[in-house]
Protein backbone atom coordinates (compact mmCIF):
# COMPACT_ATOMS: atom_id res chain seq x y z
CA UNK A 1 0.00 0.00 0.00
CA UNK A 2 1.28 3.39 -1.17
CA UNK A 3 1.55 6.04 1.37
CA UNK A 4 1.97 8.49 -0.75
CA UNK A 5 0.22 11.91 0.08
CA UNK A 6 -2.17 12.90 -2.08
CA UNK A 7 -2.59 16.60 -2.78
CA UNK A 8 -5.34 19.49 -3.73
CA UNK A 9 -5.07 21.22 -6.40
CA UNK A 10 -4.17 24.95 -6.59
CA UNK A 11 -6.98 27.18 -8.14
CA UNK A 12 -6.15 30.84 -9.19
CA UNK A 13 -9.44 32.16 -9.70
CA UNK A 14 -9.61 35.52 -11.36
CA UNK A 15 -12.72 37.76 -10.31
CA UNK A 16 -12.15 40.28 -12.79
CA UNK A 17 -11.64 44.19 -11.42
CA UNK A 18 -14.67 45.08 -9.01
CA UNK A 19 -17.91 44.44 -10.42
CA UNK A 20 -18.97 41.28 -9.72
CA UNK A 21 -20.87 40.91 -12.63
CA UNK A 22 -17.90 40.42 -14.70
CA UNK A 23 -16.56 37.20 -12.76
CA UNK A 24 -16.81 34.19 -15.15
CA UNK A 25 -18.69 31.69 -14.90
CA UNK A 26 -15.84 29.09 -14.26
CA UNK A 27 -14.47 30.86 -11.14
CA UNK A 28 -17.89 31.27 -10.06
CA UNK A 29 -18.49 27.39 -10.17
CA UNK A 30 -15.21 27.02 -8.20
CA UNK A 31 -16.36 29.68 -5.24
CA UNK A 32 -19.38 27.01 -4.90
CA UNK A 33 -17.69 23.93 -5.48
CA UNK A 34 -16.56 23.24 -2.02
CA UNK A 35 -12.63 24.15 -2.26
CA UNK A 36 -11.38 26.01 0.53
CA UNK A 37 -10.97 29.78 -0.02
CA UNK A 38 -7.42 31.97 0.27
CA UNK A 39 -7.79 35.26 -0.36
CA UNK A 40 -5.02 37.68 0.12
CA UNK A 41 -4.27 40.96 2.53
CA UNK A 42 -1.92 43.36 2.68
CA UNK A 43 -2.03 43.14 6.43
CA UNK A 44 -3.11 40.66 8.74
CA UNK A 45 -6.56 40.79 9.57
CA UNK A 46 -6.85 43.60 7.16
CA UNK A 47 -9.69 44.05 5.09
CA UNK A 48 -9.52 41.96 1.29
CA UNK A 49 -10.13 43.54 -2.30
CA UNK A 50 -10.59 40.59 -3.72
CA UNK A 51 -12.97 39.04 -0.93
CA UNK A 52 -15.04 42.04 -1.15
CA UNK A 53 -15.64 41.48 -4.96
CA UNK A 54 -17.13 38.57 -4.21
CA UNK A 55 -19.21 39.47 -1.21
CA UNK A 56 -20.69 42.19 -3.45
CA UNK A 57 -21.76 39.38 -5.88
CA UNK A 58 -23.79 38.09 -2.97
CA UNK A 59 -21.81 34.91 -1.96
CA UNK A 60 -20.89 34.09 1.80
CA UNK A 61 -17.62 34.02 3.06
CA UNK A 62 -17.21 30.51 4.39
CA UNK A 63 -16.15 30.36 8.00
CA UNK A 64 -12.77 28.33 7.14
CA UNK A 65 -11.55 30.77 4.47
CA UNK A 66 -8.21 31.77 5.52
CA UNK A 67 -6.37 35.15 4.77
CA UNK A 68 -2.59 35.18 3.77
CA UNK A 69 -0.80 38.09 3.99
CA UNK A 70 1.23 39.74 1.43
CA UNK A 71 2.74 42.87 2.60
CA UNK A 72 3.40 46.15 0.36
CA UNK A 73 7.12 46.73 0.76
CA UNK A 74 10.67 46.28 -0.72
CA UNK A 75 12.12 45.26 1.97
CA UNK A 76 13.50 42.01 0.40
CA UNK A 77 13.80 40.24 3.85
CA UNK A 78 9.97 41.12 4.68
CA UNK A 79 8.69 39.75 1.51
CA UNK A 80 10.86 36.70 1.50
CA UNK A 81 9.58 35.65 5.13
CA UNK A 82 6.22 36.71 4.16
CA UNK A 83 6.12 34.87 0.56
CA UNK A 84 8.00 31.62 2.38
CA UNK A 85 5.28 31.47 4.81
CA UNK A 86 1.90 31.86 2.74
CA UNK A 87 3.61 28.85 0.15
CA UNK A 88 4.36 26.96 3.01
CA UNK A 89 0.72 27.40 4.44
CA UNK A 90 -0.55 26.47 1.54
CA UNK A 91 1.38 23.49 0.63
CA UNK A 92 0.29 22.35 4.22
CA UNK A 93 -3.25 23.21 3.59
CA UNK A 94 -3.41 21.29 0.15
CA UNK A 95 -1.70 18.24 1.65
CA UNK A 96 -5.12 17.44 3.48
CA UNK A 97 -6.39 16.56 0.31
CA UNK A 98 -8.88 18.87 -0.36
CA UNK A 99 -8.82 21.79 -3.09
CA UNK A 100 -7.70 25.52 -2.59
CA UNK A 101 -9.27 28.48 -4.59
CA UNK A 102 -6.84 31.41 -4.03
CA UNK A 103 -8.92 34.80 -5.09
CA UNK A 104 -7.58 36.85 -7.33
CA UNK A 105 -8.65 40.43 -8.15
CA UNK A 106 -8.19 41.27 -12.20
CA UNK A 107 -6.57 38.60 -14.11
CA UNK A 108 -4.64 35.91 -12.19
CA UNK A 109 -2.05 35.97 -14.99
CA UNK A 110 -1.33 39.34 -15.10
CA UNK A 111 0.43 40.92 -12.44
CA UNK A 112 -1.01 39.11 -9.91
CA UNK A 113 0.29 37.28 -6.68
CA UNK A 114 -0.86 34.25 -8.31
CA UNK A 115 1.60 33.21 -10.31
CA UNK A 116 4.19 34.04 -7.88
CA UNK A 117 2.89 31.48 -5.17
CA UNK A 118 1.60 29.17 -7.40
CA UNK A 119 5.30 29.02 -8.67
CA UNK A 120 6.47 28.87 -4.70
CA UNK A 121 4.14 26.14 -3.82
CA UNK A 122 5.47 24.13 -7.12
CA UNK A 123 9.07 24.72 -5.98
CA UNK A 124 7.98 23.15 -2.56
CA UNK A 125 6.11 20.17 -3.96
CA UNK A 126 6.60 19.46 -7.99
CA UNK A 127 3.59 17.19 -7.87
CA UNK A 128 0.73 19.77 -6.68
CA UNK A 129 -1.80 20.46 -9.91
CA UNK A 130 -2.02 24.10 -10.37
CA UNK A 131 -5.05 25.66 -12.48
CA UNK A 132 -5.56 29.07 -14.06
CA UNK A 133 -8.92 30.69 -14.54
CA UNK A 134 -8.56 33.68 -16.65
CA UNK A 135 -10.25 36.92 -15.98
CA UNK A 136 -10.83 40.33 -17.24
CA UNK A 137 -7.84 42.54 -16.59
CA UNK A 138 -8.60 45.89 -15.06
CA UNK A 139 -6.98 47.78 -17.88
CA UNK A 140 -9.62 45.94 -20.23
CA UNK A 141 -12.18 46.74 -17.57
CA UNK A 142 -11.08 50.44 -17.59
CA UNK A 143 -11.17 50.84 -21.75
CA UNK A 144 -14.86 49.75 -21.85
CA UNK A 145 -15.66 51.67 -18.88
CA UNK A 146 -14.10 54.74 -20.63
CA UNK A 147 -15.98 53.92 -23.61
CA UNK A 148 -12.24 53.45 -25.89
CA UNK A 149 -10.44 51.10 -27.67
CA UNK A 150 -7.38 49.99 -26.14
CA UNK A 151 -5.85 48.98 -30.05
CA UNK A 152 -7.75 48.46 -33.57
CA UNK A 153 -6.82 46.97 -36.46
CA UNK A 154 -2.88 47.47 -36.74
CA UNK A 155 -1.99 49.73 -33.89
CA UNK A 156 -0.25 48.28 -30.99
CA UNK A 157 -0.22 48.20 -27.31
CA UNK A 158 2.07 48.37 -23.91
CA UNK A 159 1.24 47.89 -20.65
CA UNK A 160 3.41 48.62 -18.34
CA UNK A 161 3.86 49.88 -14.44
CA UNK A 162 4.33 53.31 -14.29
CA UNK A 163 7.21 52.53 -11.57
CA UNK A 164 9.57 51.95 -14.53
CA UNK A 165 10.29 55.57 -15.07
CA UNK A 166 9.58 58.98 -16.53
CA UNK A 167 12.17 58.22 -19.42
CA UNK A 168 10.50 54.49 -20.06
CA UNK A 169 7.31 56.15 -20.61
CA UNK A 170 8.75 58.47 -22.82
CA UNK A 171 10.32 56.23 -25.23
CA UNK A 172 7.47 53.92 -25.57
CA UNK A 173 4.81 56.80 -26.16
CA UNK A 174 6.83 56.84 -29.52
CA UNK A 175 6.85 53.02 -30.02
CA UNK A 176 3.29 52.12 -29.34
CA UNK A 177 0.04 53.16 -30.19
CA UNK A 178 -1.57 52.88 -27.28
CA UNK A 179 0.06 52.65 -23.35
CA UNK A 180 -1.29 51.34 -20.19
CA UNK A 181 0.40 52.69 -16.98
CA UNK A 182 -0.67 50.71 -14.13
CA UNK A 183 -0.01 51.77 -10.84
CA UNK A 184 0.60 55.73 -11.10
CA UNK A 185 0.27 56.94 -8.12
CA UNK A 186 4.15 57.74 -6.95
CA UNK A 187 4.31 59.22 -10.31
CA UNK A 188 1.22 61.17 -10.80
CA UNK A 189 2.52 64.30 -10.94
CA UNK A 190 5.64 63.94 -13.16
CA UNK A 191 3.93 61.90 -15.90
CA UNK A 192 1.14 64.54 -16.16
CA UNK A 193 3.94 67.11 -16.66
CA UNK A 194 5.43 64.28 -19.28
CA UNK A 195 2.03 64.23 -21.27
CA UNK A 196 1.81 67.86 -21.41
CA UNK A 197 4.98 68.81 -23.05
CA UNK A 198 4.02 65.69 -25.26
CA UNK A 199 1.09 67.25 -26.22
CA UNK A 200 -0.68 64.09 -25.23
CA UNK A 201 -3.35 65.70 -22.41
CA UNK A 202 -6.23 65.37 -24.62
CA UNK A 203 -5.77 61.83 -25.46
CA UNK A 204 -5.36 60.41 -21.96
CA UNK A 205 -7.89 59.46 -19.31
CA UNK A 206 -7.28 58.37 -15.78
CA UNK A 207 -9.38 55.49 -13.97
CA UNK A 208 -9.40 54.35 -11.03
CA UNK A 209 -10.89 51.16 -9.15
CA UNK A 210 -12.76 50.29 -12.26
CA UNK A 211 -15.53 48.56 -11.44
CA UNK A 212 -16.24 49.20 -7.83
CA UNK A 213 -18.41 51.26 -6.34
CA UNK A 214 -15.72 53.41 -5.99
CA UNK A 215 -14.95 53.79 -9.83
CA UNK A 216 -13.85 56.95 -11.02
CA UNK A 217 -12.81 58.32 -14.47
CA UNK A 218 -10.95 61.23 -14.95
CA UNK A 219 -10.35 63.10 -18.34
CA UNK A 220 -9.60 66.09 -17.82
CA UNK A 221 -6.28 64.40 -16.48
CA UNK A 222 -4.24 67.59 -15.40
CA UNK A 223 -6.95 68.13 -12.80
CA UNK A 224 -4.81 65.40 -11.02
CA UNK A 225 -1.68 67.19 -10.38
CA UNK A 226 -0.71 67.34 -6.48
CA UNK A 227 -3.56 64.70 -5.94
CA UNK A 228 -3.34 62.12 -3.68
CA UNK A 229 -4.83 59.01 -6.12
CA UNK A 230 -5.75 55.64 -5.04
CA UNK A 231 -2.80 52.97 -5.64
CA UNK A 232 -5.54 51.15 -7.77
CA UNK A 233 -5.22 53.58 -10.28
CA UNK A 234 -3.70 53.62 -14.24
CA UNK A 235 -3.51 56.16 -16.86
CA UNK A 236 -4.77 55.16 -20.58
CA UNK A 237 -2.56 57.29 -22.95
CA UNK A 238 -3.18 57.30 -26.69
CA UNK A 239 -0.59 58.59 -29.31
CA UNK A 240 -2.21 59.74 -32.16
CA UNK A 241 1.00 61.78 -33.53
CA UNK A 242 2.86 58.63 -33.30
CA UNK A 243 5.01 57.75 -36.63
CA UNK A 244 4.87 53.92 -37.92
CA UNK A 245 6.84 51.92 -39.87
CA UNK A 246 5.25 50.00 -42.88
CA UNK A 247 3.74 46.96 -41.86
CA UNK A 248 4.53 43.46 -43.82
CA UNK A 249 1.03 41.18 -44.22
CA UNK A 250 1.23 38.31 -45.03
CA UNK A 251 -0.79 37.88 -48.41
CA UNK A 252 1.23 41.02 -49.27
CA UNK A 253 4.52 39.00 -49.54
CA UNK A 254 2.65 35.98 -51.27
CA UNK A 255 2.09 38.49 -53.86
CA UNK A 256 5.23 39.61 -54.28
CA UNK A 257 6.87 36.36 -54.04
CA UNK A 258 4.60 35.11 -57.14
CA UNK A 259 5.67 38.98 -59.08
CA UNK A 260 9.17 37.73 -58.86
CA UNK A 261 8.87 34.11 -59.27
Amino acid sequence: MSNQKTYGKLIGASLGPGDPLLITRRSWAVLQSGARWLYPVKKAEENSYALAIVERGGLAVPGDAEELVFPMTRDAEILLKAWANAAARTVELLGEGRDLVFLVEGDASTFATFGHLARVVRELVPEIEVEIIPGVSSFAAAAASAGTSLAEEDETLAIIPAAYGIGVIDHLLDEFDTLVLLKVKPLINEVIELLARRDLLQTSCFIEKVGSPDERIVRDVASLKGEKVNYLSLLLVQNPKRERGELRRGCRQRQEARETA
